[in-house]
């Protein structure tokens, strides 16, 4: 999904920014300077004085740094109220390497540069972006089996969170070995929800759609009598866009498939315990017939194919459109907007609706969002581990009484107002200082976001500073949303290949991926014949896709065991 997630509000996916190198570039090199050893990894406390390294240990590192991150005057990279934190506070120096933006990929340019001629790496790598980088690093050989140093290091709290799903560790996996510390995220922060325009619901007297033939019935009346009331014909069901795909973060169609048992353009698992590519089964062509049956009937847009996910929830927003489906973040962006064209409309929502089998399905949402690699000449391996456990342990879901109880640090994500606390960005100016850690959000529990949210929907206590927090920030058709997420988490069917290209992939992908797109979209169109799809399979197995499917399943089977 390369566009954006949602964690009770907005924030925007880190494009990249940044200045040009740093003087830093031999900095805290003393920490590099022998190998780690089992001497060195047997005592994680080694040094430690009161929670505090002493004398302090430099931890040299790289990760970008985009546009979202924001300073304070005098304050930067190198130089804030996070890093003087750590100093402080547990006697670790952070050291960036190197800063480069990383616009147009420079940031990736200079650290595969850095890579292909030798040079000295830092400490940590943390990094979110292109997975081919990422198997770059890891195939160097230059950086430790981390899954060691996690089960050996890690607190409980950090252990308990990677433990929700263990998958998260399968693309950073080598030969058996876990190189990389998956970064972890909120889970199900961007499965879908189905939204409704509920005044048209309530208008037309229609009924909360349960299944895909309930739907049909709440599309055709969007679709022909006209719920918006200017006695035009104007109106229509559903708002999808399949430019891109049709399995998308918004404005999606993902779940229709999951009506028939499959998901799209994803790896799932299949009845023999092996995993299928959803595009090629016999639920796809069930759901492709759908699509081309809505079309058809004018519950869809004409303009669906050149459709990107923004470009068709505008269609909802415009009051054109009386159903998208999309994450149950969308009230705070961009669901809002219908009210500018209509201060009357309401919109409200509803779970997934099942298949002729009763079944539902829906994409789902990795735990985790980019990778840290420690090197495996970094002296004291063990600093990282103090570090990220503090922030686990302290910060991930604070502590009533807790030095984070209100935020990161005071004047920049909190300031107290009239002798409360307060977290509003016109009184905070704006600052993220959890954007300045190593791991680019401080640390997040999976599970605890959606459950906290689901909680609140309900009408439970805010008793916690999490859940304060989030009561605060979190309108209710947000937290009813949640709550929807949570009771149906099991029709959730996740991307099952998690692992680099595959060598028929890297050779293949542009052509199967293109064939795809053009058979999809002539069926649903009605361009072609439904039948159609049974060419488009053999072609696909032809052209690669069985080679590709042996490959994928040798790697799951790496990885997994199964």
């Amino acid at each position: 999904m390369g566009a954006m997630l949602l964690t009770g509000l907005v924030s925007l996916a880190a494009i990249a920014s940044g200045c040009g190198n740093n003087a830093g570039e031999n900095a805290g090199e003393g920490a590099n300077e022998q190998p780690a050893n089992a001497e060195a990894k047997a005592d994680a406390g080694a040094g430690l004085k009161d929670g505090k390294y002493d004398p302090p240990i430099t931890i040299t590192y790289l990760r970008p740094w985009g546009p979202d991150v924001k300073f304070k005057d005098g304050e930067n990279q190198d130089n804030n109220v996070h890093v003087k934190w750590a100093r402080e506070k547990l006697g670790i120096e952070l050291k960036n390497q190197w800063i480069s933006p990383s616009t147009n990929n420079a940031f990736e340019t200079k650290l595969r540069l850095s890579l292909a001629t030798n040079e000295k790496m830092p400490d940590i790598i943390s990094y979110r972006g292109d997975f081919n980088l990422v198997r770059e690093l890891i195939d160097s050989g230059r950086f430790v089996d981390a899954g060691e140093l996690f089960d050996q290091y890690a607190s409980e709290t950090w252990k308990k969170a990677m433990a929700e799903d263990p998958s998260v560790w399968y693309p950073y996996m080598q030969d058996g070995k876990r190189i990389g510390i998956p970064i972890l995220d909120y889970a199900y922060n961007g499965d879908p929800v189905m939204w409704i325009r509920e005044d048209w619901m309530k208008k037309l007297g229609l009924s909360a759609p349960k299944t895909l033939d309930d739907l049909e019935k709440v599309m055709d009346a969007f679709a022909n009598q006209d719920p918006d009331g200017n006695g035009k014909k104007d109106t229509y069901g559903l708002a999808i866009g399949f430019k891109n795909w049709i399995n998308t973060w918004m404005s999606d169609a993902g779940w229709i498939f999951g009506a028939f048992g499959t998901m799209s353009n994803q790896w799932n698992l299949g009845a023999d315990g092996k995993l299928e590519y959803g595009s090629v089964t016999p639920g796809a062509k069930q759901a492709l017939a759908k699509l081309q049956d809505w079309m058809g009937k004018g519950y869809l847009p004409t303009e669906a194919g050149l459709y990107d996910e923004t470009k068709a929830a505008e269609d909802f927003t415009a009051g054109k459109a009386g159903i998208v489906v999309g994450p149950h973040w969308m009230p705070a962006w961009p669901l809002e907007d219908v009210k500018k064209n209509n201060k009357d409309a309401q919109y409200k929502a509803y779970p997934i609706p099942s298949g002729p089998n009763g079944q539902a399905g829906r994409h789902g949402t990795s735990n985790a969002n980019g990778v840290v690699l420690i090197n495996k000449d970094m002296a004291n391996p063990e600093a990282f581990f103090t570090y990220q456990n503090y922030l686990f342990d302290q910060f991930a879901n604070p502590p009533i009484g807790g030095e984070f109880e209100n935020g990161l640090a005071e004047g920049y994500d909190w300031v107290m107002l009239d002798g409360k606390p307060t977290t509003d960005a016109a009184h905070t100016g704006g600052f993220a200082p959890e954007k300045y850690t190593l791991t680019f959000d401080g640390a997040r529990i999976p599970g605890l976001n959606m459950e906290t949210l689901a909680k609140l929907a309900d009408g439970g206590e805010a008793a916690t500073p999490f859940e304060k927090k989030l009561k605060l920030s979190t309108p209710q058709t947000m937290l009813d949303a949640a709550k929807i997420v949570l009771e149906q988490k099991d029709i959730t069917m996740q991307q099952l290949f998690t692992g680099a290209p595959t060598a028929t992939m890297q050779m293949n992908n542009d052509i199967l991926a293109k064939m795809e797109k053009d058979t999809f979209s002539q069926i649903i169109y009605g361009k072609a014949p439904i039948d159609s799809f049974d060419a488009f399979v053999e072609k696909w197995k032809a052209s690669g896709g069985d080679q590709i499917t042996q490959e994928v399943n040798e790697w799951y089977q790496s990885v997994s065991g199964q």
